[in-house]
């Protein structure tokens, strides 16, 4: 049962402290009659449910309607213009005629890059998924490698990979995750502890050979098949990359390409043709 707010502002932080997330909605445009005076703000969750109003009536339904879509899809922001007709909606009086815009802001976690390893490879990938406009969390257990003057703006987790796993990284649809520590029995490792975690992508690092050996003895351990076979791995798209920030343009490439629905599995046999 939610509680009671007194403004918008005060529900959107104490959804944020919750781990929650919704749609920030500001009428921005009015024209006409309209049943709310621009600037008015209304927070909608996942169920639909609001704190403030942005007029009530068919405005305010297909704003909450679209903001549900925009939580479902991750859609960061929108600008959903309606032109009042004047139409009842379920017994609702109806509206004199007129327009508003109201944008529309996603507010809650954001997607993120969880690189495990800050070798050359994870510091670039670091470097451009931040470009990409990811958040960026960083693993090592050591301290030379993991470090906020390495990673500047990244979470930085230097701690045991039994810590980093008890609830320190955070592991969820939101979550893309690259494998490429400093062994490939590490890799392993982290690779094990993620089966079950529902994220959004695992990526490991290493050779064909490397990776099918690694497979093998995982599965030896015990590890599903299934889940196995979900990695990207070898990690990235086949574009020939040698280089610490070639590999990880590849990197981010088929992250984005996961991201977006893209046929990640053509992309990947097209380029080794």
């Amino acid at each position: 049962m939610y509680k009671s707010y007194r403004n918008v502002f005060e529900a959107i932080h104490d959804a944020l402290q919750a781990g929650d997330e919704g749609v920030l909605c500001t009428l921005v445009e009015e024209a006409g009659s309209t049943p709310r005076s621009r600037g008015a703000r209304m927070w909608v969750r996942p169920d639909g449910s609001i704190v403030g109003t942005v007029g009530g009536g068919i405005l305010e339904h297909r704003v909450i309607t679209r903001a549900q879509e925009m939580i479902r899809d991750r859609e960061e922001i929108c600008y959903f213009k309606e032109t009042l007709q004047g139409e009842p909606l379920n017994g609702e009086e109806a509206l004199c005629g007129g327009a508003a815009g109201v944008f529309m802001e996603y507010i809650g976690s954001r997607k993120r890059i969880v690189v495990f390893g800050g070798g050359h490879v994870g510091r670039a990938v670091a470097l451009v998924a931040a470009a990409a406009a990811y958040d960026v969390v960083v693993w090592d257990e050591r301290e030379e490698f993991a470090n906020a003057e390495r990673f500047p703006g990244a979470e930085v987790h230097c701690c045991s990979l039994d810590e980093a796993f008890d609830g320190r990284i955070p592991f969820d649809d939101r979550a893309f995750v690259v494998i490429v520590t400093r062994g490939h029995v590490l890799d392993g490792d982290v690779a094990r502890r993620l089966e079950g975690r529902g994220v959004a992508y695992i990526g490991m690092i290493g050779s064909r050979k490397k990776t099918k050996a690694l497979m093998a003895s995982l599965t030896e351990r015990g590890v599903d098949e299934g889940f196995l076979k979900s990695l990207y791995a070898p990690i990235g798209l086949p574009i020939n990359a040698e280089t610490p920030e070639e590999i990880a343009l590849s990197i981010l490439a088929e992250i984005v390409a996961v991201d977006r629905g893209a046929d990640v599995k053509a992309l990947r046999e097209k380029g080794k043709a």
